[in-house]
């Protein structure tokens, strides 16, 4: 079975239209038609059931998606093994990150990673979808929180982190060794929108062992955009104390720990299980699981 006809098939499974998929592979319309008919004659089998304009994916196209994807990332995975064995020192990571992590504290590693691995490009996506990211093979490596234990992913814890009342240096609450859940209810307080993790994490928390919802006055996306906020005295915000590990971060502003019932977020490094691991991956896994372990 021609690889290529297997990465014909699964722009069509994507698509579900001959036409973008021609486009997006770069041929012509009736060049892809012929090659998945001649594909379903080798299978003896149609793959997609054509119902006017709508094109459907029969069962055995569903289950060619399947296999067919293990088949391209194992071709994918020989290739990067072979140019790997040609040369230890080239090719690209891809590593998913939380926002907030990649924003404050993964910097350092990067540029020690470049140092040791200049040709290698690195890239560093910002995503709450690590997981997903993984598993569509999006993105090499995932830092992410950590999830009930999958047959297709290796997966490491890393460490365990509370959340703290992060302040500016001039409220009447800098001072406090520590706070109480109940305390967070009446604060006026920046965080990330509903649906974010982090922001979830903290309202479930409040939610079940305090009996209220947090009230925001302000609401970003980004965790610069929060400490920038927190620094000008909008408000206060509810973050990992690792946010302010670099002294530029801490800056004007104070973290408090939360003594009873403290939100928590559990890490991990995840990737394929039957993924191709090269030695800058390797290395790069190792470098992530002690900087995340301390």
């Amino acid at each position: 079975m021609d690889t290529r006809h297997i990465q014909y098939f699964m722009a069509v499974y994507e698509h579900l239209h001959f036409t973008k998929a021609a486009e997006s592979l770069g041929i012509s319309q009736p060049t892809l038609s012929q090659q998945i008919r001649v594909l379903e004659a080798e299978l003896g089998m149609p793959l997609f059931d054509r119902i006017g304009k709508q094109v459907v994916a029969t069962e055995a196209g569903k289950l060619l998606h399947v296999h067919g994807g293990r088949m391209l990332l194992a071709e994918q995975d020989a290739k990067i093994a072979i140019r790997e064995l040609m040369s230890s020192a080239r090719g690209t990571v891809r590593l998913g990150v939380l926002p907030s992590d990649l924003d404050f504290q993964l910097v350092p590693l990067f540029i020690h990673f470049n140092s040791e691995y200049p040709d290698v490009q690195l890239q560093a996506f910002s995503t709450i979808h690590i997981l997903e990211e993984v598993l569509s093979n999006r993105v090499d490596i995932g830092i992410a929180l950590r999830s009930p234990r999958d047959s297709r992913l290796v997966q490491i814890p890393l460490r365990s982190e509370p959340y703290h009342l992060l302040v500016h240096s001039s409220s009447e609450l800098a001072g406090r060794a520590s706070i109480k859940l109940r305390e967070l209810e009446h604060l006026s307080l920046v965080m990330y929108p509903q649906g974010f993790i982090g922001r979830d994490i903290v309202e479930k928390v409040c939610r079940e062992q305090g009996g209220f919802r947090l009230s925001t006055v302000m609401e970003t996306s980004t965790a610069i955009s929060l400490l920038q906020l927190v620094r000008a005295g909008v408000g206060a915000t509810i973050q990992p104390g690792s946010l302010l590990k670099q002294a530029s971060m801490r800056a004007d502003i104070v973290a408090i720990p939360i003594s009873d019932h403290a939100p928590m977020r559990h890490l991990e490094l995840i990737y394929g299980s039957e993924r191709y691991i090269s030695g800058a991956h390797s290395q790069l896994a190792k470098w992530l699981i002690d900087f995340f372990s301390k």
